[in-house]
């Protein structure tokens, strides 16, 4: 049976595909082609139509390729990597990932299976927000690891999944990437991506974490823009080179595995200082949003468990929760 997947997979190229040909290559009805047309329409991606020429993307994409992204991962994240699945929609990464933790139990390992998804139904931020998850433009993605020491021990755990991401992107040539503490990279103070974690397990005994990546690659439609809330950019706006999907896939499992892998033993201190030159809000008077009440200061950086340091009109502060924000100047 045709899905929107078998006829996107076709449609990526960009090029012209008459709903003959299209029909011809399925062996389906052209009936049965433009259903599958309009519910792609449907689910956001931008269509034209010439009769003569049939129809191609507005805006041509690259799906995600598991040998692709196999192909370009390092010797130790490959080796690592226990399984890559990749799904064309659902609800969730993380929530996926999670259900697959409850399944099996804390006491089974399944450190380095990952999972990407070209949309999400129901994609979810930090504190339950919605993250806007439009098909076939971004990366999503999530990658479990079991830690034995548990959660007790994952102090800083986001920002070093952070330093991870950006490192990534500078190894593809992306500039001027920032963290925003504890979990959101931002580029000139828009939001380019963000970092969910979740735990399943005890706080003294075995885990398993659940890190879930979202990361605007190429989202240029309308439609996705008016759903967000706050300034925002993506990877096609930073480069004049074409993007890369499976290239980005793979630079990130290519930093995150390995630190993942090292991250129990050592921590978030030997980020420390990656993190910092990353830091977009260093120095800078900002906001921190304490449930109803709001604490003014200035930056001045993270601790080695990755708890926010501010300076106060009270003095230094240090925070392990909270919504940071810049500080207006009106």
């Amino acid at each position: 049976m045709l899905s929107q997947q078998d006829l996107l997979s076709v449609l990526s190229d960009g090029e012209w595909h008459s709903g003959e040909d299209l029909g011809a290559h399925f062996n389906v009805s052209r009936a049965a082609i433009w259903k599958q047309l309009k519910q792609l329409q449907a689910a956001g991606i931008a269509l034209e139509s010439e009769r003569g020429r049939g129809y191609c993307l507005t805006h041509p994409m690259q799906l995600l390729d598991a040998n692709a992204i196999k192909a370009a991962l390092t010797g130790q994240a490959s080796a690592l990597l226990s399984n890559l699945d990749i799904q064309f929609s659902m609800p969730s990464t993380n929530s996926a990932a999670m259900q697959l933790i409850e399944q099996v139990g804390d006491d089974a390992d399944y450190s380095g299976h990952t999972l990407f998804a070209e949309q999400q139904t129901a994609g979810r931020g930090r504190r339950g927000r919605t993250w806007v998850s439009p098909l076939g433009r971004n990366i999503y993605s999530s990658t479990v690891w079991r830690f034995s020491a548990g959660a007790s021990g994952l102090s800083g755990l986001s920002l070093a999944v952070g330093v991870a991401i950006v490192k990534a992107l500078e190894a593809l040539g992306y500039k001027g990437v920032g963290l925003k503490w504890p979990n959101d990279l931002l580029w000139q103070g828009k939001k380019l991506g963000g970092i969910l974690i979740e735990i399943s397990g005890d706080a003294a005994g075995p885990c398993h974490v659940v890190v879930g990546i979202g990361l605007n690659v190429s989202m240029s439609e309308q439609q996705a823009a008016d759903d967000i809330d706050q300034p925002w950019i993506d990877l096609a706006s930073l480069s004049e080179q074409p993007i890369d999907k499976n290239a980005i896939a793979a630079a990130l499992l290519n930093q995150l595995i390995p630190m993942l892998s090292t991250f129990e033993a050592s921590g978030f201190e030997p980020l420390l200082q990656d993190w910092l030159k990353r830091d977009a809000f260093l120095g800078r008077d900002i906001v921190l949003k304490l449930g109803k009440d709001e604490l003014l200061g200035k930056q001045v950086g993270v601790k080695p468990d990755g708890s926010l340091c501010i300076e106060t009109a009270e003095g230094l502060r240090t925070f392990n929760g909270g919504e940071v924000s810049l500080r207006s100047n009106v």
